[in-house]
């Protein structure tokens, strides 16, 4: 539709419908999603011009649910998108070009007639708008010019994986306005994967990108990484009682790259005992019955580190048996007993090289108190030793919650949000007009 039509639809209410179900907001709330996206058109319009044929495009940002460091092993995950989301208003073009201009960065410009890696363009946005378009292009998809113009809410660094919400945001685009969405949500997921292996410089599995894609509560089984299985959940937690808060503990992330490497490091360790590579491959059995051996080759923490793989990647499955049978109660209780093996076993709350700064044991222990007497849950979330702890609040104890986290964490540290229930998403084509029919 011309930008003018969209300005004018939104201002009028006409994706109201689209934002109830994408953000599960009312009120106050829902006008605010208006005017977030009425403000993307404007300024689309002053860096793009104003007589253009345009689409609006969402994706969301995740939280990890279940699966506390298992993906890299080949393990379990439960995950789900919640309702803060990169968007885009986005318009083609016929010079063979991607301009995108983000909120808050420069603009990238990708010409189209050349989809080589470029060292300079490593750690950069750049190279995940072109290394999603190679992968199109390597898929037999089309590729085509367009301009967009993108803001995003997702919180950096907490967890929620706002780097995904663009990688898949920049997909779903192409997807829509070039393939008549003919790729498939996982297929959408692996093209950002790709990107930010191959052209950005960063190896990751497929978790972050496939939980914004797909969208939901999402069950994965990377036991083959190159083709992992992927279920959506359906439950309908805002009727469940309980409201998902994301707690920022504003801890920094600064020198922790040694802490995050060691993970996976000593989990290799551990499967390498048993010539393997990875700890799914290793029988949980065989693993007990070798353990004094395999603590002498691998170290203490590297044996604990095992322990909490294999407990995790069953409690992640069991996590997704409850939602299916909502058994709540039995739920929570798995996903505290997730949070204290990360505590105990992975030790991966704080680092040991800086003892002094424990905020997220703080907050877990403020958690715990607020929590424990009132149902629901709390553990730590992503990668750990710093960022962001989540817990699932009881309705009626909400706004108690929230006073007594801002009021040991400063105002505004802990964030309400929603599962939603979509991933990526073109709000103005055919399956955006669908979503809310299910």
């Amino acid at each position: 539709m011309k930008l003018q039509e969209l300005s004018a639809a939104l201002q009028n209410g006409g994706f109201d419908r689209i934002f109830r179900y994408l953000y599960e907001e009312s009120g106050e709330e829902l006008i605010k999603e208006r005017l977030r996206y009425l403000r993307a058109a404007e300024r689309f319009s002053g860096y793009y011009g104003k007589r253009r044929e345009v689409e609006l495009f969402s994706a969301p940002g995740r939280t990890e649910i279940g699966g506390n460091h298992t993906d890299h092993q080949h393990g379990c995950v439960l995950a789900a998108s919640v309702n803060m989301d990169a968007i885009a208003v986005a318009s083609k073009t016929e010079n063979g070009k991607i301009r995108i201009k983000s909120e808050g960065f420069s603009e990238d410009v990708i010409d189209l007639s050349d989809l080589s890696i470029k060292e300079d363009e490593k750690n950069c946005s750049a190279s995940l708008i072109r290394g999603i378009a190679a992968w199109f292009q390597h898929k037999g998809g089309k590729i085509g010019g367009f301009d967009a113009y993108t803001t995003s809410n997702v919180l950096s660094g907490s967890g929620l994986s706002s780097s995904a919400a663009f990688e898949v945001l920049v997909g779903t685009i192409l997807n829509g306005l070039y393939n008549g969405q003919k790729f498939s949500p996982v297929e959408i997921a692996q093209a950002g994967q790709y990107a930010e292996n191959t052209y950005f410089g960063k190896p990751s599995g497929l978790l972050d990108q496939a939980s914004s894609s797909v969208g939901g509560f999402v069950a994965f089984d990377f036991a083959d990484p190159q083709k992992p299985l992927v279920e959506k959940v359906t439950f309908d937690f805002s009727n469940s009682g309980y409201t998902l808060c994301v707690v920022d503990t504003h801890a920094s992330h600064a020198n922790l790259t040694p802490d995050y490497a060691a993970i996976p490091k000593e989990m290799k360790a551990a499967a390498s005992f048993f010539g393997k590579d990875f700890l799914r491959d290793v029988p949980e059995e065989t693993f007990y019955q070798n353990l004094r051996e395999v603590r002498k080759s691998a170290g203490d923490r590297a044996v604990l580190r095992a322990m909490h793989f294999f407990a995790e990647n069953r409690r992640a499955q069991e996590e997704t048996k409850c939602l299916k049978t909502k058994d709540i109660d039995q739920f929570f209780q798995l996903l505290i007993d997730s949070g204290r093996s990360s505590f105990m076993y992975l030790q991966n709350v704080y680092s040991p090289a800086h003892p002094e700064q424990q905020a997220v044991s703080l907050t877990l222990g403020l958690c715990e108190r607020l929590l424990s007497k009132t149902g629901g849950s709390w553990r730590i979330q992503g990668g750990g030793f710093a960022g962001t702890v989540q817990a699932f609040v009881p309705n009626e104890s909400l706004e108690l919650f929230r006073k007594e986290i801002d009021a040991f964490l400063g105002e505004g540290s802990c964030h309400v949000l929603k599962i939603r229930p979509v991933g990526g998403v073109s709000l103005t084509q055919e399956n955006g007009k669908e979503i809310c029919d299910g």
